[in-house]
């Protein structure tokens, strides 16, 4: 009911040029008109150019992109779980989050054109551009469908629009990013400390970076930087590597 009453509401409100753009990236990439245009006006506003509204509360896709997060892990541990039926817990986990990683998640973002029309503070450009920007935004998308369309739909999407066109789950298996495991076998293999330490935090206006570095033996290697410490310390262990020669 609420859904039809909204769709009556879409048909008489009239659009704007930039509203009407929207609705054909929308129709675009999810392969179907949004039915609460306000959702997807929120789900592409990075918290850079975020305003505070009556209640003082700034607006940005944050808590979309939490939502999308959740479902956008749901979808892809119920399709694994599914797809490989004789796999342990261990490789499922293992290969979920190497498909919902920030990497994974910006690729395809750019990919199916959020790049377009995503909403930033330009003077930030090069800040924000190479982080992960369209993967936060990709997940507030799926926040958003999964609000105006419901689970069912928002599944489907998330299967047939984003994961089976963009990515090759054999390659994904093959693949081994997770370099501060790698470093971690290499030690006990050959007998060595290791450990990670995040060894200073930037605070900026809209986000954080950490700075990790790895040790071996109490000896500095790799130094890695990222938005969460999780990523600091991936990028460490992968730098680490590079110079051990372990890739």
């Amino acid at each position: 009911m609420h859904r039809a009453v909204k769709r009556l509401l879409n048909i008489f409100e009239k659009k704007s040029e930039r509203d009407k753009r929207l609705i054909t990236a929308i129709k675009t990439i999810v392969g179907s008109k949004p039915l609460n245009l306000d959702l997807y006006r929120l789900a592409i506003k990075h918290s850079s150019i975020a305003k505070a509204n009556s209640r003082g509360l700034k607006e940005s896709n944050e808590r979309l992109e939490y939502l999308g997060d959740a479902i956008l892990g749901a979808v892809v541990a119920d399709y694994l779980f599914k797809t490989f039926p004789f796999k342990e817990e261990g490789f499922l986990t293992d290969i979920r989050s190497r498909i919902v990683n920030r990497e994974s998640l910006n690729t395809i973002g750019k990919r199916i054109g959020l790049n377009q029309v995503v909403e930033y503070d330009q003077r930030k450009k090069g800040k924000l551009s190479h982080k992960s920007l369209y993967g936060d935004t990709l997940e507030a998308l799926v926040g958003a469908v999964y609000l105006d369309k419901g689970y069912r739909f928002c599944k489907n999407f998330i299967l047939e629009k984003l994961l089976i066109p963009y990515l090759n789950i054999e390659e994904v298996i093959k693949s081994n990013p997770n370099y501060k495991s790698k470093i971690i076998e290499w030690a006990q293999k050959e007998n060595q400390e290791v450990r990670f330490e995040i060894i200073s935090v930037k605070n900026e206006k809209h986000h954080r970076e950490f700075t990790a570095q790895v040790f071996v033996n109490d000896q500095p290697l790799g130094k890695g930087f990222g938005h969460s410490k999780k990523k600091a310390e991936q990028d460490a262990a992968q730098k680490s590597c590079e110079l051990l020669d372990l890739e």
